[in-house]
């Protein structure tokens, strides 16, 4: 019982980081969408910005219970730790999109910055897969969306 309650709380504490990490993106986004993204050219594929705050959501959650279902099988072991630090690098630049694309009204950079991330997820799934196959599934969504992400990017750079 003891076990289970640790493990809970590993992920529940992923979970929060994420949401965290989250939260703060979006000031760096809420500060551009009504005005510099507003007069951007998007292509036609291109979702309603309601939608991304809900997705954002969700993936955030999806990838704190990833993080905390690898947490939960020790930190001691090396394949752990590994993961991790893909997790949390891979988090940074995440969070360096956002304030790239949004804050510094960069799409050029934030678009190097998101191939970047590509890779650090495509990293963090592998290793993810080595300690807990659950959690590297859990991040697929999350690499599919950054991959359509880039594919934007790239198209308000062509666009505009």
């Amino acid at each position: 019982m003891q076990f289970r309650k640790k493990n809970m709380v590993r992920i529940g504490i992923a979970v929060m980081v994420c949401l965290l990490i989250g939260f703060l993106s979006g000031f760096a986004t809420q500060s551009s969408v009504d005005t510099w993204y507003a007069g951007l050219n998007k292509p036609t594929f291109n979702p309603p910005n309601w939608i991304f705050g809900p997705v954002w959501t969700v993936l955030y959650i999806l990838m704190g219970v990833a993080a905390g279902l690898v947490w939960s099988r020790g930190f001691h072991h090396i394949w752990v730790k590994t993961a991790l630090y893909y997790f949390g690098f891979q988090l940074l630049f995440n969070a360096a999109w956002s304030i790239v694309f949004f804050g510094m009204q960069d799409p050029g950079w934030a678009l190097v910055i998101l191939l970047a991330l590509i890779v650090l997820i495509g990293f963090t799934i592998k290793w993810f897969r080595i300690v807990n196959r659950l959690s590297a599934y859990l991040m697929l969504p999350y690499l599919l969306w950054v991959i359509f992400a880039g594919i934007l990017n790239y198209k308000i750079i062509e666009l505009n």
